[in-house]
């Protein structure tokens, strides 16, 4: 009948839209360097909260749905997208409340291994210049090491909790990629559905509150998400040589495509590479949860 013609022009328009439209910021020039992310530049960038408290990030992956991370809480959760700072609101924002989260069904909560979880939101979002999904790196994707990747996070700037100043704008950086080889020598636990990121010199990096974000690599003029951040060392953040862990998306196309029967992520190939391993001294590991919203 003409109910279900409609409907099936209306999802395969959603569909074109996502994949055309996935990984476009028009507000981003970034080539290198880091600090405070202009307004827009990473509009797929959203604020998780709870009870008005910002707990971590995530991204928006098409209009109605969040990739994040599966260490972050499940109730009460309500997302913020188009948000320059998390301090006072501004006339791109829109918010939703979560309808529900869907944790990868083999996360673990000590080796973090598929820390990955979808969000779906209360009612679709309108795309603008400040709202835009990501792509998602396709599986089979590689990412070398010393690879150079972004990174973009509200969490914290230093270690013993030193938080953003006010307003608490969002923050941007540039990492470089390191061999899951290389990072298992310090965890000793790391496996292929993990990538990490290190600097030998350290200052620059994840730390907690950033945990749901995404690590971010252009391609073709498109931003591929290539990892979700999940972890640090109990240490400390950014510290040198110290490598710096996420959950590596490319892996999970099909876990996050079973879940949309209707306009499902754009899915980007990077990359092209293997990596190499070493061997091991341990430290433990931290999740990025901001921690403090919960008193502890």
């Amino acid at each position: 009948n003409s109910m279900e013609v409609k409907l099936l022009i209306s999802g395969v328009v959603l569909i074109a839209l996502t994949a055309t439209v996935c990984g476009i910021a028009p507000k981003n020039t970034k080539i290198v360097g880091g600090g405070t992310a202009a307004a827009g530049a990473w509009p797929w960038h959203v604020s998780i909260e709870i009870n008005g408290f910002y707990t971590c990030g995530g991204t928006l992956i098409n209009n109605q749905w969040i990739l994040t991370a599966a260490h972050i809480p499940t109730s009460m959760l309500k997302v913020y997208l188009g948000r320059d700072a998390l301090n006072y609101s501004n006339p791109n924002e829109q918010s939703r409340s979560v309808f529900r989260k869907i944790p990868h069904p083999q996360y673990s909560t000590t080796t973090f291994d598929n820390d990955i979880a979808l969000l779906q939101l209360s009612s679709p979002v309108t795309f603008t210049d400040y709202i835009r999904p990501v792509c998602l790196a396709k599986s089979g994707s590689t990412f070398d090491a010393e690879t150079s990747c972004w990174i973009t996070g509200w969490g914290d700037i230093g270690n013993n909790g030193i938080s953003l100043p006010d307003p608490k704008r969002l923050q941007e950086v540039n990492v470089t990629v390191v061999s899951n080889i290389e990072c298992d020598r310090v965890y000793g636990d790391v496996t292929s559905n993990h990538i990490c990121t290190s600097s030998s010199r350290g200052g620059t990096g994840i730390c907690v509150g950033d945990g749901g974000g995404p690590l971010l690599k252009k391609t073709d003029n498109k931003w591929v998400q290539a990892g979700v951040m999940s972890f640090v060392a109990f240490q400390g953040c950014a510290l040198p040589n110290i490598p710096e862990g996420y959950t590596r998306v490319s892996n999970y196309q099909s876990w996050i495509s079973s879940h949309f029967s209707s306009n499902p992520p754009g899915f980007v190939y990077s990359g092209a590479a293997h990596l190499v391993s070493l061997s091991v001294p341990l430290l433990l590991y931290i999740s990025l949860l901001l921690l403090s919203v919960f008193n502890l």
